[in-house]
Parts: C-alpha cells; sequence; structure tokens
C-alpha cells in the first residue's frame, strides 16, 4: 500500500506515520509514505497558498492550482488513475468496511485541507471521494488523513504480523471484540474469566463470540443489523435485549 498526502504540514504526517505498527509496516517496505508539501507549488516567495474567497465570509481559502499542481505531480508520476480523498466533513462517514474497500488499492492520494477549505473547483477536477471521520470540525485533514491510514495500514497483509488480528477486532463482524486479559490471573481481587484458564478452545470460542454479542447489544446496537448471526444467536440478542430493558426499568423504579 502507497501513501501519498498532500498536506501543508508534511511533518505532522510523517512524525505519527513513522512510529509504532504503521511505522514497522513502513521499515518493512509493506507500506509506503509521500507527503507532498503544497506550499512547494505556490507562485510566490512567501509560499502563500491561500487567499480571501470571493462574497466575502470568515478566514482564508485554499487556491485551486498549488493544490492541483501538488496533485499533478504525484498523479503523472504514478501514471494511472489513483482514488484521491479529500477529508471534509461533508463527505461519507469512515467505517470499517470502507476501509477494507480501500485497502484493496495500490496507491491513495490524501488532500489534506487547512483555513476554511479549498477552492470548490479543484475538488470538482481531481477529487474522487469525500470522506469524514465524524460530525465534527478540524483545524485541518492531517487528522483525519492518518486516522484513515492507521486504519487501512492495518489490514495490509503483514503489517499486523498476525494475519488472524484484524478479522477479530471491532467491527470486523459488525461486533464490539470480546474482553481480553493478561497475566496476573487475579488483579486488585478480580480474576480471569475461569473459562480463559480452562484450556478448551471451543468453550473459550464459544464464550468470546457470546461477550462480543453481548458488548454489542448493550453499547452498539445499532451495529446489529449488518451483523451476521446464527438463529441461536438472535434468540440470544433477544434474551439480552429483555434482560436490557428489566435493568433500566428497574434504575427508573429506584
Amino acid at each position: 500500500m502507497n501513501f501519498h498526502v498532500l498536506t501543508l504540514f508534511p511533518e505532522m504526517i510523517g512524525s505519527v506515520m513513522r512510529e509504532s505498527i504503521t511505522g514497522r509496516g513502513i521499515q518493512e517496505g509493506l507500506l509506503t509514505l509521500d507527503t507532498v508539501n503544497i506550499r512547494d507549488f505556490a507562485f510566490n516567495k512567501h509560499q502563500k497558498v491561500d487567499d480571501y474567497p470571493y462574497g466575502g465570509g470568515a478566514g482564508m481559502l485554499m487556491q485551486a492550482e498549488p493544490v492541483f499542481l501538488a496533485w499533478k505531480s504525484i498523479a503523472e508520476k504514478l501514471g494511472h488513475p489513483v482514488r484521491t480523498i479529500y477529508l471534509s466533513p461533508q463527505g461519507e462517514t469512515f467505517s470499517q468496511s470502507m476501509a477494507k474497500e480501500l485497502a484493496k488499492e495500490e496507491d491513495l492520494i490524501f488532500l489534506c485541507g487547512h483555513y476554511e477549505g479549498i477552492d470548490e473547483r479543484v475538488l470538482e477536477e481531481i477529487v474522487t471521494d469525500q470522506v469524514s471521520i465524524g460530525d465534527y470540525v478540524l483545524t485541518g485533514g492531517e487528522l483525519p488523513a492518518m486516522v484513515m491510514m492507521d486504519t487501512i495500514s492495518r489490514l495490509v497483509p503483514g503489517v499486523l504480523g498476525n494475519e488472524d488480528s484484524p478479522e477479530t477486532e471491532s467491527f470486523s463482524e459488525s461486533l464490539l471484540e470480546y474482553p481480553q486479559y493478561s497475566r496476573p490471573a487475579v488483579w486488585h481481587d478480580r480474576p480471569v474469566p475461569e473459562v480463559l484458564l480452562s484450556g478448551h478452545h471451543a468453550n473459550v470460542d464459544l464464550w468470546r463470540r457470546q461477550q462480543s454479542i453481548e458488548r454489542t447489544v448493550r453499547k452498539r446496537p445499532d451495529l446489529l443489523k449488518n451483523a451476521d448471526l446464527t438463529g441461536k444467536e438472535w434468540e440470544y440478542v433477544r434474551k439480552l435485549k429483555k434482560e436490557l430493558k428489566e435493568e433500566e426499568t428497574q434504575h427508573e423504579n429506584i
């Protein structure tokens, strides 16, 4: 996977992405990171890339031409169509399923806006996807780009080291991940669940599956509509929902 990031703050991207798991992926050649400073394509000695918006309004707007030339420098080098993602609160909300789709690409270009945004004309010309990481506004697209790259990187074969790991994490099956425990067996008078010490793998797998379902019912029931559950598991969901409703009723009566 080759990441290309158009940004005003290339050091910010590099300092984060070259650490931890993504950093190891880059060192091992499983990922590449190419940051392009949009200021390098400005036509003035101060490398100014913003101007006042037509029609007035608060703040400054990134100009079309420096953004276009920065993008073109990558597109021409690659020589094939590349998905260009503009990080915007107006875009489709990022999800694990979107990450899986994007992880199939050979190259991805991320366009990080700043100030009050980017001239609409260049967005119309180069952007293939607008993506949001949530319903809030940040000062720039760098943090959302890094969130997306981190998530996508974990799905690139070899990056995590354990090929089973992405399939057992939260959202992989529209279920939250089960709770996990490590040594010691008892900590602050809290023991590890007995089933995890039993050595019975089938029972452990069943317990983990039930815990994932229970956590999803309690914390993110909206995910269940896309969950692939058996008939028996749906019965378990209905049982949990009934118990949860009874708990809520008890709290209201206290």
